[in-house]
């Protein structure tokens, strides 16, 4: 019989599996990398914005990253420790679609700050000394309030879509709520949701990227004709952002990648890992990634430790 959304009381997670006692093992894994995850992050906002030497575009631009990843760490792992408890895998239909929200936010705003750090370090390196006059405070403001205020949008559109979808199912093949997994749910057709998800990635996502790959272009011309000096700058500053980009990009591609086709094949250990990397790996590489890399961060964070 046919169901819409508002008759769709909870969802059911079928990917996950019986693991004994081993689901308190899981537990106590999971649960240090929460704390390790959000302690770190939370650190390196505290560091940041006590520090009047930190306030400079680079350091801002880190302090929203980092934000983001307290966001997207918030939406995923107390839900994923619940879940490794319960022996019944269900979630209801409001949390669901609120966990849609918060991790869809935390990957759009993520790629819209990498976007945006990427065209940072395109004019500290191609234009050092105009680099103050072009980047001013009121501009580093709008540009964070642009890579929150765009995704916030989006998602919000994006879940509307989904949310008013007549579903004929509620079994969700993942260890976590995902929108294409709700909209392969719905009895009827999707056009109107397929039409907007295509619009956004040709006009957003296709859009960061081209940003991005015309910085890295510029910044790599500047590097090969550069004195020494330029070259080495170029390297320290943008080695971690690189790094960190593509860390994103890779578990991105995954993650869609198993939305999209068959992945029955692979391992259910390895696919557990591959839907879990882009939502842990990051949160947890970037604040030792900047941390160890960027010598301020790192003497300014050593001095708080040891206070």
């Amino acid at each position: 019989m046919m169901m819409n959304s508002t008759q769709v009381l909870y969802f059911t997670l079928s990917a996950y599996f019986d693991t004994g006692v081993l689901k308190y093992l899981y537990f106590m894994i999971v649960m240090s990398l929460y704390v390790l995850i959000v302690g770190s992050n939370l650190l390196l906002v505290v560091v940041i914005c006590m520090n009047r030497s930190l306030h400079e575009p680079m350091y801002l631009f880190l302090c929203s990253l980092f934000v983001n990843e307290l966001v997207g760490s918030s939406g995923l792992f107390p839900f994923l420790l619940v879940q490794i408890l319960s022996d019944i895998h269900t979630v209801s239909a409001p949390l669901c679609f609120l966990q849609i929200f918060c991790l869809y936010t935390y990957a759009n705003v993520q790629f819209y700050n990498l976007a945006v750090m990427s065209y940072d370090r395109y004019l500290a390196i191609c234009y050092p000394l105009q680099y103050n006059t072009r980047m001013t405070f009121n501009k580093v403001a709008m540009l964070i309030a642009l890579a929150w205020l765009f995704p916030l949008l989006n998602i919000v559109v994006m879940i509307s879509l989904s949310a008013s979808l007549q579903l004929c199912g509620n079994i969700i093949d993942k260890l976590i709520c995902d929108n294409y997994s709700v909209v392969k749910l719905a009895c009827y057709d999707t056009t109107g949701n397929n039409i907007y998800g295509l619009m956004y990635t040709f006009i957003v996502v296709f859009g960061l990227a081209i940003l991005i790959s015309f910085s890295y272009m510029k910044i790599l011309r500047v590097c090969f004709s550069g004195s020494k000096q330029t070259r080495q700058k170029a390297v320290s500053t943008c080695t971690p952002h690189l790094a960190s980009l593509l860390n994103f990009s890779f578990g991105a591609f995954f993650e869609i990648s198993q939305g999209r086709f068959d992945m029955n094949g692979v391992p259910i250990m390895l696919r557990v890992f591959l839907s879990l990397y882009w939502l842990t790996c990051q949160p947890l590489f970037n604040p030792f990634l900047y941390g160890l890399n960027l010598s301020k961060i790192r003497i300014l964070t050593r001095n708080v430790i040891f206070l």
